[in-house]
């Protein structure tokens, strides 16, 4: 069995926002050599999050309004985390929309349904953070 071990880094422009990374993971899987196996796709930090849907802005559109509902960042005073930081709500929204993915690696390719894609979410951007991509298998 073989391991590959890489990190994406991203800093978005907007303290909430969705990225596509399927591609990014898919290089992974090419500078990995790996065929046959599973890869790992998880957030390294704890507001933000890595999940999987289809790429279609209505839904994003839609993820946004509904975790806003769910979670909103305003008033800051409406959480006890917030005092020192004002990101209580990224901590909630992360928790709704997961922490990683396990994707099936065949023949050298993410084995995905035909919407399927994965995306990094950021709830709490405009700085510097990382995502583990981890592949094991042959």
């Amino acid at each position: 069995m073989n391991s590959f071990r890489k990190e994406l880094w991203f800093c978005t422009g907007h303290r909430r926002e969705f990225v596509n990374i399927t591609h990014d993971v898919q290089n992974c899987i090419d500078e990995s050599g790996i065929k046959e196996g599973l890869v790992l796709v998880n957030a390294m930090h704890i507001t933000a999050s890595v999940f999987i849907n289809d790429n279609e802005s209505g839904l994003h559109h839609d993820y946004e309004v509904w975790l806003e509902k769910l979670a909103p960042e305003k008033p800051h005073s409406q959480y006890r985390h917030n005092g020192f930081e004002d990101n209580a709500d990224a901590h909630l929204k992360r928790q709704v929309m997961g922490r990683e993915v396990v994707c099936a690696v065949t023949d050298g390719r993410l084995d995905f349904g035909p919407w399927e894609q994965i995306f990094y979410g950021e709830f709490d951007g405009k700085r510097k953070k990382r995502v583990l991509v981890k592949i094991i298998g042959e």
